[in-house]
């Protein structure tokens, strides 16, 4: 594959789930940083998801943070990763507690997700309490100044490429854009570049970094599975991204509220990803 002198130069940023390193935050940024990346993404520190930390625990997460050079590049909330069914008053408040953590920590980014059926439920059922909750939420993020990353994980409402269009044409919101994990669709059943970027892409502003297996499911790094990263990352080089890379990898263990990879997966799942970068020419730091 040949590149141009303006891709070769692009650069996107690199960042990464802290939380599948290690629960410590100076090991995080500590591993990190040995991958190049001065930006994090942050779903929990201590053992402590984000927005259950108080004020003085978020204080001294910053302060790890300011002293080992690090900057914020999304608070990866769990909001919107409830039964529908549950009351939106809730998630209202969790997203608030989500916007004091962006706030606190210099994030302009929050991931939410968009609600679960209940057992048995097709999710086309839930279309219209969804979207109630999810302008609620955009109406928080709008008031805040934040800006909120639907994650298209799988079995929520927003899991297939027409409910996430769905949900970003009706709330027709500045403050709700998408990031894209190609892994989801895939254990979703999606060809992700193939059948779900031609209707989402104007509306990617962040990019999650992992890959996942037709057969099995199963998540593996980035260019490994069926995920179609390379022909991913290669068209948004071509519309000139510049944004977010957050390293994801799930390798070692994947639960309803997130994965662990731990140091030595983590830095696997960065080569692979860097893999793919360096054969289309785009610079990440």
């Amino acid at each position: 594959m040949t590149t141009t002198q303006s891709t070769r130069t692009l650069t996107w940023t690199l960042s990464g789930f802290g939380d599948e390193i290690d629960h410590d935050p100076e090991v995080q940024t500590a591993v990190l940083s040995s991958l190049g990346a001065r930006h994090i993404e942050v779903r929990g520190a201590w053992g402590t998801n984000i927005v259950d930390l108080d004020e003085t625990q978020l204080r001294a997460l910053g302060a790890v943070f300011e002293r080992r050079g690090f900057s914020v590049s999304a608070i990866a909330s769990p909001i919107g990763k409830v039964p529908v069914a549950d009351p939106a008053a809730d998630e209202v408040a969790r997203l608030e507690r989500a916007v004091r953590a962006a706030h606190t920590l210099g994030s302009e980014y929050i991931r939410v997700f968009s609600f679960y059926p209940a057992a048995g439920q097709d999710a086309d059922e839930i279309r219209e309490p969804v979207m109630e909750r999810m302008r609620l939420l955009a109406d928080v993020a709008e008031r805040e100044g934040v800006t909120l990353l639907h994650e298209n994980e799988k079995e929520i409402f927003g899991d297939i490429p027409r409910r996430v269009l769905d949900i970003v044409t009706t709330v027709d919101s500045p403050a709700l854009r998408l990031a894209w994990d190609n892994a989801n669709f895939v254990q979703c059943g999606v060809k992700p570049f193939t059948e779900a970027w031609p209707l989402l892409h104007e509306y990617v502003d962040y990019l999650q970094v992992k890959d996942a297996l037709f057969a099995t499911g199963e998540v593996v790094p980035a260019g490994l599975g069926d995920g179609e990263l390379l022909e991913t990352v290669t068209a948004l080089r071509d519309r000139g991204y510049n944004g977010f890379a957050s390293l994801e990898p799930h390798l070692a263990d994947t639960n309803s509220l997130g994965g662990f990879s731990g140091p030595a997966e983590f830095g696997r799942a960065a080569r692979a990803f860097r893999t793919l970068t360096d054969q289309i020419g785009v610079i990440t730091a």
